[in-house]
């Protein structure tokens, strides 16, 4: 059961009309493709994908689960969005409310062990050899554990365990942790024990939450826990810094997440586009380029997505571009990030001046990256700072004196909600 109905709200613009996993991520892939993809190759051939905020292109990503093998008569994924039930619909509300409410749909399989997943992380695992140790330590629930640095633990759900690996205490994001091993959000439960405790928390707690309410209940009660250790790449992508940096980490010269290895492969839909072209005056060193790319002008290390085509004499640098974009002629363009389907006008200069905060939403916006939204126009010969913000079909007249200072916004569109971002 694979979590997938986050907003994502830390992401900012790149989730003004997507849910988080729908995000795309490493130049061809979207960011749900790596629990999808790791969940074929352990193995899983029965996945229900929980959605809720802004699905449609989740569902159209998915479609009926062909490229990780997954259109299947029997089991195969499926799309499973809050429903009507009796007079009214009723939303996800927390983690264990949304398996609580699609609890018939895993009955039908009549499960002895559900893995539980959440769409929005980068990483891989085989969940096989966690089944493995479910089963050998005759859990009733096993937890996946991650170590991280003291200084990381106050941002995470912590985990103090025996010797054994039992688990006797939770601390959810604690100022002075006793361990160090963090809660990764990947857990398997004997269905029995779950759905009995689902339905003994629904009574009391209508938003019910796996860290907040049901492992918490099921550790007081005695049930056997157990944290199974973790020490591969795993990144929670939640915010636009975090974002970055993992695409970042995938064009270093020994990437710390390797997307190349054959006995681990992440799949993914995409359409078939041409080759990628380079022209004779071009520069690329360090970065990731799509199919179907254009690159007439220098790209260094950045992840180009699909479609992309950066014309003459314009150099992209530490940046991310998804698909289908134009980056003009002459453009100079460093620690930015650019959604589906804009067009950065001739000689546009983005990511130059001072590192100021960004003055609307001073906690997405503050390590220096600005962000262009999808189907955003920049016109030609502007001047755009640090952490800002551009959303919409802008002209000269929106730009004083030609330019965008950091810090500041320019928000022309409002997404399918009515609501500006």
């Amino acid at each position: 059961m694979l979590l997938a109905g986050g907003q994502g709200s830390r992401l900012g613009i790149l989730t003004a009309s997507k849910a988080k996993p729908a995000v795309p991520f490493g130049g061809k892939y979207r960011i749900i493709d790596f629990p999808m993809s790791n969940c074929i190759n352990s193995g899983v051939d029965t996945v229900g994908v929980l959605t809720q905020y802004q699905p449609l292109q989740l569902n159209q990503h998915i479609g009926i689960g062909t490229p990780w093998d997954l259109d299947r008569r029997v089991g195969g994924v499926m799309m499973l969005a809050p429903h009507v039930k009796r007079e009214h619909g009723e939303w996800y509300t927390g983690t264990a409310d949304a398996i609580y409410q699609n609890a018939d749909y895993i009955d039908q399989y009549n499960p002895e062990y559900v893995l539980i997943l959440s769409g929005d992380h980068i990483y891989k695992m085989d969940y096989s050899k966690m089944l493995d140790f479910h089963k050998k330590n005759k859990c009733d629930v096993s937890l996946a554990a991650l170590t991280v640095t003291l200084e990381e633990a106050s941002r995470f759900g912590m985990m103090n365990i025996h010797d054994d690996g039992r688990i006797y205490e939770f601390e959810e994001k604690p100022e002075h942790p006793k361990s160090t091993l963090a809660n990764m959000g990947i857990y398997i439960f004997n269905w029995s024990v779950l759905r009995d405790a689902l339905e003994r928390d629904n009574k009391i707690h209508s938003d019910s939450d796996f860290g907040k309410h049901i492992l918490p209940m099921l550790l007081n009660e005695g049930k056997r826990m157990f944290a199974f250790p973790f020490d591969g790449y795993w990144k929670d992508v939640g915010t636009i810094e975090s974002y970055w940096a993992a695409n970042m980490d995938l064009i270093q010269t020994i990437p710390q997440f390797d997307l190349y290895e054959d006995f681990s492969k992440i799949y993914t839909d995409s359409d078939h586009q041409p080759p990628m072209f380079t022209g004779a005056g071009s520069d690329i060193n360090g970065s990731i380029l799509a199919e179907g790319c254009e690159i007439y002008g220098r790209v260094y290390n950045s992840v180009i997505g699909p479609g992309v085509v950066v014309d003459e004499g314009a150099m992209v640098k530490d940046s991310i571009v998804f698909s289908d974009c134009y980056i003009g002629k002459g453009v100079v363009m460093e620690r930015c990030i650019v959604d589906t389907d804009c067009t950065i006008g001739e000689n546009v200069k983005i990511g130059e001046g001072d590192n100021i905060i960004n003055v609307h939403r001073p906690k997405i916006y503050d390590t220096g990256i600005t962000v262009v939204g999808e189907h955003s126009d920049i016109p030609d010969n502007v001047e755009i700072g640090k952490n800002c913000v551009i959303l919409g079909k802008t002209t000269p007249a929106d730009y004083q004196d030609g330019r965008l200072e950091s810090g500041q916004s320019i928000v022309k569109s409002v997404n399918p909600n009515g609501v500006r971002e």
